[in-house]
């Protein structure tokens, strides 16, 4: 199981996130990520760093951590767009994206306020999982070099060629926390991201993996991922919580840190990952 990290973006600066970054490489961490939020009030702060130019900028100053966002939020940028800088940060960054994705939060958690104030609107469940599902189609069509017309409701892809195809082609991973969506990601996805500490963990693994093999993909390449608070048990073997991912197959373990980022805790950490995770 690789340990990553999660550098919260809400209240933090650039050079924080930078040195941060820059201790967890070399000191064994396998990968970066960080939300994607445009308004800091969602959780109480001044401002919030923008995610995609975080990645983008992590990505000139590091050499061997995967990047990725925990996950963008599909109605934040348009799909076509999207494709094409997805395509661009995996050449910027030699193959090292994740490209999260989900549908972002609605009624009943503190995200809608950020997508209305810029314009937007936050439908319901189906609809929003409808959307990823679109959103997903497009990026993969225009990855391929496709030029057949999408049928969405919204996207309409096919009238232009020479867009940027990337190879390898960066894993899609979706985020969810309930079934409908976790089935989704096993049907258009390359692996799902939920919380570590789901109570229903190892069946929504189950739905995701069923349906990624019904869609005809590859089990065992499918990658689960699942991010915590940071805390040192996640990670560390013969523990509760550690055993409990392990069991369940857990690819990629993402401990969230807030700034100010304590590098003392991520220094301390990294003796206790496994030898392979120190490459």
């Amino acid at each position: 199981m690789d340990v990553d990290l999660l550098l919260d973006p809400f209240g933090a600066r650039w050079d924080d996130v930078r040195t941060t970054a820059l201790v967890a490489e070399a000191h064994g961490y396998a990968g970066l990520w960080t939300w994607d939020h445009l308004a800091g009030q969602a959780h109480g702060a001044d401002g919030v760093l923008e995610c995609w130019t975080i990645l983008s900028s992590l990505a000139a100053v590091t050499e061997r951590v995967m990047l990725g966002p925990l996950v963008l939020n599909a109605a934040n940028r348009r799909p076509g767009l999207l494709a094409t800088m997805a395509a661009t940060l995996q050449e910027v960054s030699a193959g090292r994206l994740l490209l999260g994705i989900g549908a972002g939060g609605g009624e009943g958690t503190p995200y809608p306020p950020e997508q209305i104030a810029l314009g937007g609107d936050v439908a319901s469940n189906p609809v929003r999982r409808r959307q990823l599902e679109e959103t997903v189609g497009v990026v993969r069509q225009v990855w391929t070099g496709a030029v057949e017309p999408w049928e969405g409701d919204h996207f309409h892809l096919g009238r232009a060629h020479g867009f940027l195809r990337p190879d390898p082609s960066p894993p899609v991973i979706i985020g969810g926390f309930g079934p409908r969506t976790l089935e989704l990601a096993g049907r258009i996805g390359d692996g799902l991201n939920t919380q570590a500490r789901h109570p229903r963990l190892a069946e929504l693994v189950d739905v995701a993996r069923r349906a990624h093999a019904d869609a005809g993909g590859e089990v065992d390449a499918f990658i689960v991922t699942v991010f915590a608070n940071f805390d040192p048990r996640w990670a560390t073997p013969g523990t509760e919580e550690h055993d409990r991912l392990e069991a369940v197959g857990v690819d990629r373990l993402i401990l969230q840190l807030s700034p100010p980022y304590d590098h003392t805790a991520v220094t301390d950490l990294a003796r206790h990952l496994r030898p392979a995770d120190n490459r």
